[in-house]
């Protein structure tokens, strides 16, 4: 296992590091110049673990595959394909998915999700020879979908000069829109979407995932402290559902002294260390 692990390390590129997710002994590389992962995609994996076991989903916006590797050890899923963008990114994504001997239940595909709908649509329309991507990607043949998508809207925010964090920071590439739009086209009848975002956009994923027939059915607000505003909002949507909403309690990050919260903690794997 050490040789294993010494490969990885001596294959690492430029800016690269290996970095410990204190969880089950998994890890992820990353690169310290590009976009790293934060605690909303930690909580969206552990939002999501209520997925049926041996079903099949999607990640889209996968990044470096952070929550592809933590839900396929979160739950039994059967097969998770986290789709990304950014060519150097999914490379970092498919290294980790091999450094945690996941392979038989991730897969990383770099491709635009926009790429994926209008694939389905040419299919559909034209009735043309189904391509590799499509063979995969089949419409309404997914039981679930997570996605932690870019909060920011063009234009909006803090520029941000390199273009990996700005292009996974804003919509860049895809749209809030887009990323529900082909969601309702993969999933099948009664699957479920399962997103983190920040709160101020909250009218508009309502807005947009009804327009799409993704009823929200599960919402949990998530504060840093007991005083503070909401910082993100978990949200999990089921394609032709009837309406009827739950707004769990809410989830809290730190405590009074600073500390991650017990819930946090037991989210982390840190009460089992």
């Amino acid at each position: 296992m050490i040789f294993y692990y010494q490969r990885f390390i001596m294959e690492l590129k430029k800016d690269e590091r290996i970095d410990d997710l204190e969880y089950k002994n998994l890890r992820i590389i990353q690169n310290k110049k590009g976009f790293c992962f934060g605690i909303d995609s930690v909580l969206i994996s552990d939002f999501a673990k209520d997925i049926k076991n041996n079903s099949t989903g999607l990640d889209l916006g996968t990044g470096t595959g952070i929550i592809s590797i933590l839900l396929a050890s979160k739950t039994n899923l059967s097969k998770i394909y986290g789709i990304e963008i950014q060519k150097e990114v999914a490379d970092m994504a498919k290294r980790s998915v091999k450094l945690n001997n996941l392979q038989n239940k991730i897969e990383i595909i770099n491709t635009d999700i926009n790429n994926i709908s209008k694939q389905i649509k040419i299919n559909l329309e034209y009735k043309m020879k189904k391509n590799e991507l499509i063979q995969k990607i089949k419409r309404e043949s997914f039981e679930f979908i997570v996605t932690n998508p870019p909060y920011k809207k063009l234009e909006t925010g803090k520029v941000n000069e390199n273009e990996a964090k700005y292009i996974s920071r804003h919509e860049v590439t895809a749209t809030l829109e887009d990323f529900i739009n082909v969601s309702k086209y993969l999933l099948k009848d009664k699957g479920s979407m399962y997103m983190v975002h920040r709160p101020d956009r909250l009218v508009d994923i309502i807005e947009l995932m009804r327009k799409y027939k993704l009823e929200p059915k599960k919402m949990r607000f998530v504060y840093s402290n007991i005083n503070s505003e909401p910082v993100l909002v978990l949200i999990k949507a089921i394609k032709n559902a009837r309406p009827f909403l739950k707004i769990e309690e809410p989830l809290i990050i730190y405590n009074e002294n600073g500390e991650y919260t017990d819930e946090i903690k037991e989210i982390y794997g840190k009460n089992n260390i």
